[in-house]
């Protein structure tokens, strides 16, 4: 069986990816990135100083702010600085964010300091949580490339890569990198984040209009990892550029 899928693409293919860096002139790593229609605008952001559980500790710290600007949906949403509180969804983002990050980085090669990634969704159209991660890799890379060319840091602090992606069950086919059209009407989706070396920092797995079966997760995971390692070879092209 397999699934009629949005622009006819294979149940195993990403959609058009692309990672464009240098996109703020200001910041010290920025990265624009886009899965499909989905964009997200993520710059890094270099700090001499850490959270105060961290001071003189000798390590740094990675974290990262996610937002939606009002017209990334069909809809215009009322900006949550206006609302004066983040919504629950977005303080889960961001965390999933900071966490998968987190888990490439060695903190005491960072030295005393902290780099804040900001994640803005320009465009909505399904995974802006995965696109967030794979931009804000490549973000970070060249925030930790400059503080080595600088002088700050005697190595990278960069440990691997880390990526993500989303997956899901439509039609009772598993399939990859979904699409809003697919991701709202799917029957079970899945967020994965993986290294370079293959490790699990993260899976977010739900049934969504019925319980998915072993094999249909392994076959999401199966899909994941080809999707994953495709987006590490453009994170590395991207990180050369």
């Amino acid at each position: 069986m397999t699934a009629k899928r949005p622009f006819d693409r294979a149940a195993d293919s990403l959609r058009t990816v692309t990672l464009e860096t240098g996109v703020n002139r200001y910041a010290e790593g920025s990265c624009l990135v886009a899965f499909g229609h989905t964009r997200v605008l993520v710059t890094a952001s270099v700090e001499e100083r850490v959270p105060p559980f961290l001071r003189g500790r000798g390590q740094g710290w990675v974290t990262a702010e996610y937002g939606m600007l009002p017209r990334a949906t069909h809809t215009r949403g009322r900006r949550e600085a206006s609302e004066g509180k983040q919504s629950g969804r977005t303080q889960e983002i961001q965390r999933l964010i900071g966490r998968s990050l987190r888990a490439v980085v060695d903190m005491a090669a960072l030295g005393e300091r902290q780099i804040s990634l900001d994640c803005d969704v320009i465009q909505a159209d399904g995974g802006t949580r995965t696109a967030a991660i794979t931009g804000a890799w490549v973000a970070l890379r060249q925030a930790t490339d400059l503080l080595v060319q600088e002088g700050m840091i005697a190595r990278s602090p960069l440990l691997d890569q880390v990526a993500a992606v989303s997956c899901g069950v439509c039609q009772g086919v598993p399939v990859l990198d979904l699409e809003y059209e697919e991701d709202s009407n799917a029957e079970a989706d899945a967020n994965f984040v993986l290294t370079g070396a293959g490790d699990i920092v993260e899976i977010q797995a739900t049934g969504e209009k019925r319980g998915f079966t072993r094999a249909e997760f392994e076959a999401l995971f199966g899909l994941a990892e080809k999707g994953i390692g495709e987006l590490f070879a453009l994170q590395r092209a991207a990180a050369a550029a």
